[in-house]
């Protein structure tokens, strides 16, 4: 089992992935905010490598993009900062990453990198399938790291059981179609679309993302999935944050508790 797996067997309801952008909000802050989210709570960790088109995302977002390369954090530093993260995070940790700043690393040395400091998975939003398995496959799959997609309501259901079968993780289920990160739409209008996917009896567990950011909303996407990914709300937390630790605990009772 990976390390993913192993979580999913112990816990299968109301698993919390929280998002951070590496070298937010200070360029020095990466493994402080996964200490605080691990002590706290979080059932896993989504670090988001900043890079100037974060096309998926809202605006709190993409300003938290703009603050981590202003801050001066790139590729090779994240991986600097997460050379010994394994001997303080013991959850699963996933690097979330646009396709522009992997491809100028280099898929291989991206991939080879992220298996060396402990990296379980990655999600790459404008990755298709076909691309996937073109370019991707062999350097994943040879370095450990499992690829997490992306679904929406759009995606049929040949498409989302082709992904299934490609899992070994999780898959995220997109809360609506054509949205970014921090959207406003009511997650209680997708209640047929999580419906659909828990009566697919897909083999790998669901997390839904976009748009949660309390209790309520958190407890209405996992009605029917195994979780959800909170990214916005957390960001915004911390964007004013005196202590990290402090700021964590806090917001992570507001969604838990």
């Amino acid at each position: 089992m990976n390390r993913m797996q192993y979580l999913f067997a112990k816990k299968n309801k109301n698993v919390l992935n929280i998002f951070c952008t590496a070298g937010y909000p200070q360029l020095n802050s990466t493994l402080e905010v996964m200490k605080a989210l691990q002590n706290n709570g979080a059932d896993i960790i989504e670090i988001g490598i900043p890079c100037n088109n974060p096309f998926a995302d809202g605006p709190v977002i993409q300003h938290s993009n703009l603050t981590a390369l202003q801050n001066g954090m790139t590729v090779q530093l994240l991986f600097e900062q997460l050379e010994n993260m394994r001997q303080h995070i013991h959850i699963p940790v996933i690097l979330m990453s646009y396709l522009e700043p992997l491809l100028e690393f280099g898929i291989s040395e991206f991939f080879e990198a992220a298996e060396r400091v402990g990296v379980d998975g990655a999600i790459l939003p404008g990755l298709t399938i076909t691309g996937y398995e073109k370019e991707y496959k062999g350097a994943m799959k040879k370095n450990n790291v499992e690829p997490v997609f992306l679904i929406t309501p759009d995606t049929n259901e040949e498409m989302i059981r082709k992904i299934d079968e490609m899992s070994c993780s999780f898959i995220y289920a997109v809360s609506s179609a054509n949205s970014a990160t921090g959207n406003n739409n009511p997650i209680e209008n997708q209640m047929g679309y999580f419906k659909k996917l828990q009566q697919l009896q897909l083999k790998n567990p669901i997390l839904v993302g976009f748009g949660i950011k309390d209790k309520n909303t958190f407890s209405a996407a996992a009605k029917y999935t195994n979780g959800a990914i909170i990214g916005t709300a957390y960001i915004k937390a911390l964007e004013h944050a005196i202590n990290i630790n402090t700021t964590t605990k806090e917001f992570i009772n507001t969604v838990m508790r």
